[in-house]
């Protein structure tokens, strides 16, 4: 699999690998600049198998960092927001080795912890007896041990941790890069080009930038994530394809980056990370009628499957990926995949079930032609009175209002009913408070149940996002008055 890998960066050779602010990079000199990483992780004794962070957003630096580390049989564990709090989180439950910084400068490589060093306890349950004497690095007590083969490289990604702590998930690499591998390389330079938006410690980031630079296409780096330096670049480059959220689709479009730029190459954008409203999808379609809309799917810890939207404009798609499968128990889309992560390590793997299927706490409905549709998430139900509310029904009604922008629904605790239903309202134009409030109640009478209607509705200028580009549900510092 290594020797395919650096085979095929030499036979793409002078092909364009990276547009790395601004400036392109040739496959030759991604692999010269992976080959020079692995010699500097040598310098700095970072050993083989053993885990190291990786601190930094995508660049030259880390997408050969990442590589290096790969054909090295690391474990890698990339972080683009490197705090104390998540340094410490993986220093507990990964023991890395080394630290490096990849900036658009170079590369810096910082000591932490032996990966033999098992004074604070095992690692992701492992016995600590395991992880001590000669070759522990390789023993079933280190995140390596893990991965059941000695030859393997492995990847630890975070959750978003909106609920608490996050979820430390570990991969193995080596699988995540074979699917890619099985795949034809590109016959044509510049047949595909990508802009890297989702973030580069994101599952969704990790398959975009495989999906790309295994095959010869070509991956757009931003410097930041705005939309108007997103719709720079693919008027610069004539990018063909656009994964985003759609959240991030509603930006684009409610600040007219899309008639401010040309935005005309565009021949697919990909939405994900977040159920999509019927309402928002029209706009999306109308907006770029011309470009094929496809919904993906995925989560942190099965990877993302290939899927088939029913057409442009509808939100039903089907998962047509032969390493993926699906059920649907209460409601809930449970999956089984060939990506499937190895567990967490600082978790119990409760989301599993007894037989191996991974919950993923995604609420569906499935046509009789097998197409599904994603309601919202189970942990985001509103309970009313034992009334129940999934937010995005309600945000793709008030979509519908010609006053309003962007909205999001969310509950909050009330003594009476159990929960209370909320919305932060960016509207269209100038308008008072009482004036939204007044037009939203009025809008909503006879489209959707009573209890459904807001008793909390909150003028915002603007939405919370994450900086995995999804809406944020609870807005602790929103106006509630």
């Amino acid at each position: 699999m290594r020797e395919e890998l650096v085979r095929r960066f030499e036979d793409f050779g002078t092909r364009t690998a990276l547009f790395d602010r601004g400036a392109a990079v040739t496959y030759a000199e991604l692999l010269k600049r992976i080959r020079d990483t692995r010699e500097r992780l040598v310098l700095h004794e970072v050993k083989p198998r053993e885990t190291v962070v990786v601190h930094g957003d995508y660049s030259l630096n880390s997408v050969a960092t990442l590589f290096a580390l790969f054909l090295s049989r690391n474990v890698v564990v990339p972080v683009v927001r490197l705090t104390d709090s998540t340094l410490d989180t993986l220093v507990e439950h990964c023991r890395p080795g080394h630290l490096v910084r990849t900036t658009e400068a170079g590369v810096e490589i910082q000591d932490l912890v032996e990966p033999t060093d098992v004074s604070t306890g095992p690692v992701g349950g492992a016995d600590p007896a395991a992880a001590t004497g000669p070759g522990a690095a390789e023993g079933s007590g280190t995140v390596h041990g893990r991965l059941g083969d000695p030859d393997a490289a492995g990847l630890v990604l975070l959750s978003s941790g909106s609920t608490g702590a996050p979820k430390v998930i570990l991969h193995s690499l080596d699988v995540l890069v074979g699917e890619k591998l099985e795949k034809r390389p590109r016959r044509r330079p510049n047949a595909l080009n990508i802009l890297m938006v989702l973030m580069f410690d994101h599952i969704g980031g990790i398959n975009s930038l495989l999906s790309t630079l295994l095959v010869g296409g070509t991956a757009v780096l931003p410097r930041h994530r705005t939309p108007d330096e997103v719709c720079a670049l693919i008027e610069r480059h004539r990018i063909l394809i656009l994964p985003t959220s759609p959240t991030y689709l509603n930006l684009i479009m409610v600040g007219n980056y899309h008639r401010r730029y040309d935005l005309s190459s565009l021949r697919l954008i990909t939405y994900g990370t977040e159920p999509m409203s019927d309402e928002l999808l029209q706009r999306v379609h109308r907006t770029f009628p011309g470009v094929r809309l496809l919904q993906t799917f995925g989560t942190s810890e099965t990877g993302i499957a290939t899927t088939t939207s029913e057409s442009s404009s509808s939100t039903y798609f089907k998962i047509s990926d032969a390493g993926v499968e699906y059920r649907i128990v209460d409601g809930e889309l449970q999956l089984r995949s060939r990506t499937q992560f190895l567990g967490y390590l600082n978790y119990d793997d409760d989301s599993l079930t007894e037989d191996r299927w991974f919950r993923t706490g995604d609420l569906v409905e499935e046509a009789a032609d097998g197409y599904l549709r994603i309601k919202g998430r189970a942990k985001e139900v509103i309970n009313v009175g034992g009334e129940k509310l999934l937010p995005l029904e309600l945000e793709s009604v008030l979509l519908g209002s010609p006053l309003v922008e962007d909205c999001v629904v969310y509950g909050r605790p009330n003594a009476i009913t159990g929960q209370s239903v909320c919305v932060d309202i960016k509207p269209r134009g100038e308008l008072t408070r009482a004036a939204l409030r007044k037009h939203v109640t009025e809008f909503l009478v006879g489209r959707v149940e009573p209890f459904k209607v807001p008793s909390k509705i909150n003028l915002v200028d603007t939405l919370a996002m994450s900086d995995r580009l999804k809406k944020l549900r609870s807005r602790p510092g929103a106006d509630e008055q």
